[in-house]
Parts: C-alpha cells; structure tokens; sequence
C-alpha cells in the first residue's frame, strides 16, 4: 500500500528539515521538502500525520541476543523482534551463542526460517567461531551472512576460539566481517579465583569491573587489532567499554571499527550499589571516566555504531549471588530512548543518533538500501515524539519482562553536574515502519509485518 508521511520532521545524514516522505511498497519513492510540497499530487494515498513528530531511519542494532534455538524460556524472535519494532528497531543482527551453537551454515539457516515466519524487523544472523568449524567459515556467502563472531574471552557452548593457530586462521580466511568479543580469560580467571577468596559466594556486584577489568579488555584487544592488521581483515570489535582501547581505535585504518552498546554510555561503577546484579554484563560496565570517554569517542567518531546487546534473562536468575547471576541486559526496547535523552541533555546532537543507530551499522556492515532516508531505499523508519514521556518503563516487552529501569527506576549521569534519578525517558516511540509496513502505529503493535532478510553489498 502507498503511504504519504506528511508534515513531519526528518533527521537524516546531519540535516534536520521540515517535509513529507512518499512510500511505495516497500521503498521510500520520494523526499519532499515542505517549501516543494503540494497536497493534490498524493490526493488519495493514506497520509499518516507526522505533525510534531520526528522522522529517523529505522534502527538497525548489529548486537542482539534472542535466545532461539534453546533459550525459550527467556525469550524467541518472536518475543524480542516485537519489542524491537516497538523500540524503534527496524532491522536486527542476532548472535550465535545458542543451544546448540550456531556453528554450520546448516544451523544459521534455521534460524532464517523461522525468522522468515516470525520475525516482526528486518533479520540476520551471525556464524559463531570455534576452533575446528574453520570450513564453515570459508564457505560463507558474504551477501547474505552479517558476519563471523569471534569469543576472545570466556563463553559457553564451544564458542570460545583459544586454540592460537585456529583464531590466527579466523583472522586469515573469513570472508567477511570479523565481529569481536575482546576479554582476556586467564586474567578473568585469576581475577575471580581472588575474589572468591576473599568473599567465598558473596561476591558484591562492585567487583564484576574487577573481576572483568579493563586490562582483560585491553590485552584481548590489542591482540584482535594486531591479528586483523597482520591479515588485512576486516574487524569490528564489539561492546568497547574503556577509554584505552577507544584511544587505540581511533588510530586504527579503516578496515578495524567498533561499537559500544547504551549500557556503557548510561552506567558507571558507582551504579551496582543500586542496580548490583542487573547490570552485570560482559563486558563489564567500568568507571565514569570512561563512560564519559566511551560518549567522546562516539561523537569524534572513534567508535562508530551503538549496538544494544540485548541479553535477556529471567530475572529470579539474575537475583541470585554473584557466581550464579548470568551475565546480560535486555536494553534493545529502550537504546534509542536512552540515547534520545542523552541528546536532550546536550550530549549528542539529534543527527548523531541517526549517524550512530542507523547511518554508521548500514556502511560498516555494508547492509544493502536501508539505514538511510533515501529515495530507492527501504522505507524503514522510528517515528519519535521527542516531547512526550515514554509511559511503559514498568511493563518491558520483551519475554523476560523486565530491565535494570523497571526495578530500581532511571538514574542519571551527566557529563557536569550532579547525578539525579528521572521518572522516565522523556521521549516515546510512535510509529515504526519496516518496509513500508505500519508494524507499530501510535506506540501499539499493529500485528502487520513484512520482515525481510539483509543483504550485504560486498
């Protein structure tokens, strides 16, 4: 169905004007500026009313965590991909450690599938790196794959790459992108071994920082930067919490870029005293310098995408003491308000978020006609009322059914000033449209989706 979005304002590759966009099918057909706009042209067509309203290019989050195959108890694509759309999530990129492992093509092509008939965003999926599925990653298809992930510390499910001639030959035959989890294991190792020393099972929250430090990031780190330079691949590290490595980035060519997800640009360490276990994440949220840093580096434009990594558990699970809570934050639902209220508060402009949530993840993954407002692209959009206070902090929705806000309340860090706790964000997704589908109309699913699966021009 055509569709006319009239009269609203369009935040988009560093402009913020005044127009109309015009969607055909599933393709935004024209641009319209206000001053060249003339109503008998779309006599006819359905106009939904932007009045008042922002018009960004849809989300596009590299880092999510669905949990399917294995994990139906926390969540499914089903569950998560509609708490994306009403997030303003347009488009996801799901990793691979799953039960089983997504380890085969085989394996990752399930999950297309049921993607293809559940998924409410736009879809991809990761293949995971182990030390013996070196064939698989040869054989992959970089149109169609998102990327290879690469554990370089601590996970589960075989999907820790430590074998050194396997993780050198990732680095020399992937034929994509190379996307990195940088945590030093044996450093982790000790460190944890001290704690339990010295708490036994009590371990408070404030250790997690410790236990997973900055120099567990960095040495990890400095390791992937040296291999991709060695081999010219083309890396992107993921979740970046320090301003070391940020500053080692920054002088990186531009085969090596890097995310940083909300969790690290809101959160500080002084913040488990409140929150303790529901922000334990990996890697671990550390200091405020660095937080202050790590929204630095994403303005100069060190590090280039804003990745949710959205981890949901249940939340009895993440009550429990320190050495049984898992890792993880289900954030995705809530990225783009937490990064709408930054801009608000004067830490980022509004074309900044569109830069670092949709422009920066389309060309650094090279996803083909999407995370831009562009005409032939894929109409794909978050629609924001930047003045109206989001109304559902209480009740998230993805399947676990909560997040560190929903239990303990906003608080927030400004980069001068003294910190304060919000009542909530104070803006609201309205409309989300996935290829010219109305998936979310007036911040309610609508129940109408047309995902497609990305595609990759390299």
């Amino acid at each position: 169905m055509d569709l006319l979005l009239r009269n609203g304002t369009v935040v988009n590759e560093g402009e913020v004007f005044k127009g109309s966009i015009v969607i055909c099918g599933e393709r935004i057909s024209r641009i319209i500026r206000e001053a060249d706009f003339h109503q008998e042209d779309f006599s006819g067509m359905e106009t939904l009313d932007m009045t008042g309203l922002h018009i960004f290019p849809g989300v596009i989050d590299t880092h999510v965590h669905f949990r399917e195959p294995g994990g139906g108890r926390k969540a499914n694509i089903e569950s998560e991909s509609k708490a994306a759309v009403l997030g303003g999530v347009t488009s996801f990129m799901d990793m691979p450690n799953n039960t089983p492992p997504a380890l085969t093509l085989d394996l990752l092509e399930d999950k297309f599938k049921s993607a293809e008939k559940t998924s409410f965003a736009n879809y991809s999926f990761y293949l995971g790196a182990s030390n013996s599925n070196l064939g698989e990653i040869k054989k992959i298809n970089r149109k169609e794959i998102c990327g290879v992930k690469l554990f370089m510390g601590a996970s589960t499910g075989g999907l820790l790459v430590d074998d050194e001639s396997a993780l050198e030959n990732v680095f020399r035959f992937s034929p994509t992108l190379i996307a990195v989890h940088c945590e030093d294991s044996s450093l982790i190792s000790a460190n944890l071994k001290k704690a339990i020393e010295k708490y036994g099972a009590d371990i408070p929250a404030q250790m997690h920082p410790k236990i997973r430090s900055r120099q567990c990031c960095l040495k990890s780190t400095e390791k992937a930067l040296y291999l991709a330079n060695k081999h010219k691949s083309r890396l992107h590290i993921l979740h970046v919490t320090t301003k070391e490595e940020a500053e080692l980035i920054s002088a990186q060519p531009e085969n090596i870029t890097a995310e940083t997800a909300p969790s690290y640009l809101w959160f500080c360490d002084k913040d488990y005293k409140e929150y303790g276990n529901l922000i334990k994440c990996n890697p671990s949220i550390k200091g405020r310098g660095d937080m202050l840093s790590l929204r630095k580096a994403l303005k100069e434009g060190a590090i280039k995408t804003v990745g949710s990594d959205h981890a949901p558990h249940l939340l009895g699970d993440k009550l429990k003491p320190y050495t049984e809570a898992p890792s993880g934050i289900p954030l995705m639902q809530y990225t783009l308000m937490m990064m709408l209220t930054l801009a608000k508060r004067g830490e980022f402009s509004l074309t900044d978020i569109a830069e670092h949530l949709s422009h920066s993840p389309a060309e650094c993954f090279k996803v083909e006609g999407r995370g831009f407002i562009r005409e032939g692209y894929y109409a794909d959009f978050a629609i924001v009322d930047l003045e109206k206070p989001y109304m559902y902090i209480d009740s998230p929705d993805a399947k676990c059914g909560w997040s560190p806000f929903s239990q303990k309340g906003i608080f927030f860090h400004p980069e001068s000033g003294k910190d304060e706790k919000i009542n909530t964000f104070p803006a609201s997704v309205v409309h989300t449209i996935v290829n010219g589908c109305v998936t979310v109309r007036d911040g309610r699913l609508t129940q109408n989706r047309n995902p497609k699966r990305l595609t990759f021009d390299r």
